[in-house]
């Protein structure tokens, strides 16, 4: 059978782009996280230490990369950058595919907009002639925040970096009264509905395709105009 690896932040895009796939009947072997020591133009950052205990509950076996620092808050050239981002996920997909024999069939990604991330996702799986399995590429936002409520899945708003975004928004639940509230800040502000470009971050706690719900106690640190909720304690119930 055909195996995929899907590349998992924990997130609310990454888990949709999972759980699709598994609702599409894709044979998902492996997620990959990659954990950057700092800011990054590819990569979801805020909260992947909690990969571990997601993909524990999904069932489903990690390999975690850890690269050095990206530099990403002192780039030239954007381009260049998302290219050398990229090198460490690609280079562990060529090591999973050769260390365990699998008939590689592809990669799963929960980019919905972001032609910078998409494109060189793209690229990459076809330097390694597999397919990409992007469910939620150019989708329309609303539509797809509600089809995640729908679904069931439980998520937490863990970052946040935008007008219109205080310090109560640490730790809320994205459901569809935040989403009206966010559509509100959307005509204010210009607020994203899923946060594409990164005014809010988010994890999983709980969705169909995981087998126990996720218990996180926190702090939430505001550090001005911004904010983020640091993890005291993360456990399966």
């Amino acid at each position: 059978m055909s195996n995929w690896v899907s590349l998992f932040s924990g997130g609310k895009d990454s888990s949709w782009a999972l759980y699709r796939a598994l609702e599409e009947g894709l044979d998902v072997s492996r997620l990959l996280t990659v954990h950057p020591a700092g800011d990054s133009y590819m990569y979801h950052t805020p909260a992947t230490e909690l990969a571990s205990l997601a993909a524990e509950s999904v069932g489903i076996d990690l390999v975690e990369v850890s690269p050095d620092d990206f530099g990403a808050d002192d780039v030239d050239d954007s381009g260049a950058q998302g290219d050398a981002e990229l090198e460490p996920m690609e280079v562990a997909l060529r090591e999973i595919a050769a260390a365990d024999d699998i008939d590689f069939a592809g990669v799963t990604a929960g980019a919905v907009e972001s032609e910078f991330q998409t494109s060189r996702i793209q690229a990459m799986c076809d330097r390694l002639e597999i397919d990409l399995f992007a469910p939620l590429w150019q989708q329309d936002p609303v539509e797809l925040a509600e089809a995640m409520f729908d679904a069931g899945f439980e998520i937490r708003i863990v970052q946040v970096a935008a007008y219109g975004l205080d310090e109560s928004w640490l730790g809320r639940r994205f459901d569809a009264d935040a989403l009206e509230d966010l559509l509100a800040l959307r005509e204010e502000y210009g607020v994203h509905p899923l946060g594409e470009g990164g005014e809010f971050e988010t994890y999983v706690v709980d969705g169909p395709h995981m087998d126990r719900r996720i218990d996180l106690t926190y702090d939430a640190v505001w550090e001005g105009d911004r904010g983020h909720v640091e993890i005291r304690d993360a456990r399966l119930e």
